[in-house]
């Protein structure tokens, strides 16, 4: 992209803050149709340890060209027009935690099964006589270590079961759980792909139209560039642009990548656009939808020994049933929420190194984070707290994409990438929100407090 295409620019002057609510802050994604011409431009090979080629930068001799259809004039991106979500969910949710068909209809039946045999535990005990309950209690008290025993040992059989199912992470090289084999998941994605296909069949936009090559050539270019990695170039990359105007993007195991318009509309350039599939792409090749259901699984099976004794424990059926949904809430928010929020943090990271291999301008990253907390406020949107949410909260995202951009500038600049051009886009959006709020300010001012324009204003206001 050239000139001030490169960013989107919150002018602030009064026209744009009036209608800031109403017709949106516009950003400038000017993108002109071309006619066969490629976004990107493939380099020669570099030798390099973490590139498998030179590419071009994005924004370097690229024309610019308008992400509409042939049909349609040049049109500007609604980015803050759009209703978004508490989070920016990139994976649907059924590849969050994705589990075998078999275990789909055993689960239901495994927890029913705790149920009745906590509470026909109940039950038995109530039935004893009191001199019966007595000598039940003697008899544990002198079996006590034999008791504790057991249970160390089933305490053991878990912890090996752990441990021996643990694997290393591609990539990252982190330890990670795997219960079910990459067979399965490979069966589900198809039936993953054939239910979204059908759900989505009369919206999906043709391979003519400029917005699918512009996802086309960007995902093509994220995987040539890092074709070195084995997981990268094992799969077959297939795009599907979806019309609807969800911010979503998300890829499936298999390779099949899925991206709503209405991303393209929130991008305020192709580099945003090239981390939000890097990030996507790292998904699908750090195999997290097997580590999610991996582990959602093995606390599962846990929890039915918890199950069994809520409802052998409770007096009455009412309070076992608001035990078991204590259980549920407490498993969610220690152990699955947070290990979802793990799983992003670690695809940005990944999706991060993805983009800088493809010569993106990676400081654009948090960028578009902080455009869509924006959004959230201006559509005064509540802010709830990161612990209820499967993915980090948009601030904690822009800081988190902060840290890891030195690193990442220093992988971009292995791949002998040509040397970035421009003002900084992070430091182009916090002036531009500084002017806005300093807009704000004066506008909110009574008429009868104005200010001395003899003396300078000193109090600049800060994102």
């Amino acid at each position: 992209l050239s000139g001030n295409a490169r960013n989107c620019f919150l002018t602030g002057n009064p026209d744009s803050y009036r209608n800031i609510t109403g017709k949106g802050l516009r950003c400038l994604l000017d993108v002109p149709q071309t006619s066969g011409q490629d976004v990107y431009r493939n380099a020669h090979h570099n030798s390099g340890r973490l590139c498998s080629q030179s590419s071009q930068p994005l924004g370097e001799k690229i024309p610019p060209f308008h992400i509409s259809s042939a049909e349609q004039p040049p049109r500007h991106c609604p980015a803050w027009n759009i209703q978004i979500n508490r989070s920016f969910h990139t994976s649907p949710s059924l590849q969050a935690a994705p589990v075998p068909l078999f275990w789909i209809i055993v689960k239901p039946a495994q927890k029913l099964l705790a149920i009745i045999l906590g509470r026909s535990i109940r039950n038995w005990w109530k039935a004893l006589p009191p001199n019966k309950r007595e000598l039940f209690k003697e008899s544990a008290r002198k079996n006590k270590w034999k008791i504790l025993l057991g249970v160390s040992s089933l305490g053991v059989v878990f912890v090996m079961f752990y441990f021996t199912h643990l694997e290393e992470t591609p990539i990252t090289g982190r330890a990670r759980l795997l219960v079910f084999g990459k067979e399965h998941f490979r069966e589900l994605a198809q039936m993953e792909y054939d239910m979204w296909m059908e759900q989505f069949k009369s919206q999906m936009l043709p391979e003519t139209d400029a917005r699918y090559r512009v996802v086309e050539r960007v995902v093509g270019h994220l995987s040539e560039s890092n074709k070195d990695i084995p997981q990268v170039a094992a799969l077959e990359w297939v795009i599907h642009v979806v019309d609807e105007p969800g911010v979503n993007a998300f890829v499936l195991p298999n390779g099949q990548v899925f991206v709503f318009t209405g991303l393209l509309d929130a991008v305020s350039d192709i580099h945003q656009l090239s981390f939000i599939l890097g990030h996507e792409i790292a998904h699908a090749v750090l195999e997290h939808a097997v580590k999610k259901a991996s582990l959602v699984h093995f606390l599962d099976f846990l929890s039915l020994i918890f199950l069994t004794m809520i409802w052998a424990i409770c007096p009455r059926d009412s309070l076992a049933v608001v035990g078991h949904w204590i259980q549920s809430k407490l498993q969610e928010f220690m152990f699955d929420r947070p290990y979802s929020r793990t799983l992003e943090a670690e695809a940005d990271k990944v999706g991060l190194q993805f983009a800088a291999k493809a010569c993106v301008d990676v400081r654009a990253s948090s960028v578009f984070w902080q455009q869509m907390e924006l959004a959230e406020t201006i559509q005064g949107q509540p802010k709830l707290p990161e612990w209820l949410s499967t993915h980090p909260s948009h601030e904690n995202r822009a800081e988190h994409l902060d840290r890891l951009i030195p690193e990442a500038l220093k992988i971009r600049e292995s791949c002998n990438c040509p040397s970035l051009s421009g003002p900084d886009p992070r430091l182009i959006f916090r002036l531009n929100m500084q002017h806005l709020l300093e807009l704000s300010k004066g506008r909110e001012a009574p008429n009868s407090t104005k200010q001395d324009p003899s003396k300078p204003k000193l109090d600049f206001p800060h994102t």
